[in-house]
């Protein structure tokens, strides 16, 4: 472990964690060797892993950049993970320099490292909230001290849901968030799928099974449901790598499989 972390925070280092695994994806130094263990078992099964947490970044970065050129001033965004730079608010930030954002995440060494994603513009905003995803009510009541809940807001839960299974009730967390949303807002997802791969799918849930873990992989149609009453920008619930690539940051990725995650963007009449 290279990077810092804060004193008084107590950070798990026996089994591995989701955010720390994709940190090492990523190239990052803040992961411990249980969590570059897994991941390296997670490329055994797909060699492309780091190209997956790539093509995952890359669309966040895409997304970001519409939200904020279509007037969105205000995001919150669940499941932030360890930050890597560009953070969204960078991103937001560099078309809106007055943006909010309001930061969430359950995991110690994401605290450990809040600083880096508190840096805002004068003119905007910057907090960050340690709280569990599955309790939505925290959470927005954190939020509302930083968000103005009476203007649109995107709700960003970037691959997050496919570690909440249905009976940790990951469709309805969705519906009480986008509930408490006004008129304007945005739901943005990205999710990790088995539809090109279900045996090799089975075998990572199964992994995540024996280390206490979830990993729910849904199809494009299940997927689809997290935005029953919302309005798609196009194209739609596609491939990560196909949402808007005219805004740049797009992954080549060698071979031509598609990486297999799908995400979309919805406004909320």
């Amino acid at each position: 472990m290279t990077g810092h972390e804060s004193p008084g925070i107590e950070i798990d280092t026996t089994k591995p964690h989701p955010a720390r695994m994709y940190d090492w994806f990523l190239g990052g130094k803040d992961n411990y060797p249980v969590d570059e263990e897994m991941a390296r078992q997670l490329l055994a099964v797909d060699a492309r892993g780091r190209d997956m947490a790539r093509v995952n970044r890359a669309f966040m970065h895409r997304a970001t950049r519409w939200l904020a050129e279509n007037g969105i001033r205000q995001f919150l965004d669940i499941g932030t993970g360890i930050p890597t730079e560009p953070n969204l608010h960078q991103i937001a930030q560099r078309t809106a320099p007055d943006a909010r954002i309001v930061y969430c995440d359950n995991d110690p060494i994401v605290l450990a490292h809040a600083a880096a994603l508190l840096r805002s513009t004068p003119q905007g905003a910057t907090e960050y909230v340690q709280a569990d995803a599955r309790k939505p009510e925290a959470i927005l009541e954190a939020a509302g001290r930083v968000l103005d809940f009476g203007r649109p807001i995107a709700l960003s839960m970037l691959a997050l849901l496919h570690f909440l299974d249905d009976e940790d009730g990951a469709a309805e967390l969705v519906g009480r968030l986008v509930e408490r949303l006004p008129s304007g807002s945005y739901l943005v997802l990205s999710h990790t799928t088995g539809d090109f791969d279900p045996e090799g799918a089975a075998q990572a849930s199964a992994m995540y099974r024996a280390r206490g873990m979830t990993l729910r992989l849904r199809s494009h149609a299940e997927i689809t449901t997290f935005f029953d009453g919302l309005e798609l920008v196009e194209p739609g619930v596609s491939l990560s790598a196909d949402w808007h690539p005219e805004l740049g940051e797009v992954i080549e990725v060698p071979g031509d499989e598609p990486i297999p995650g799908y995400a979309g963007v919805a406004r909320k009449v």
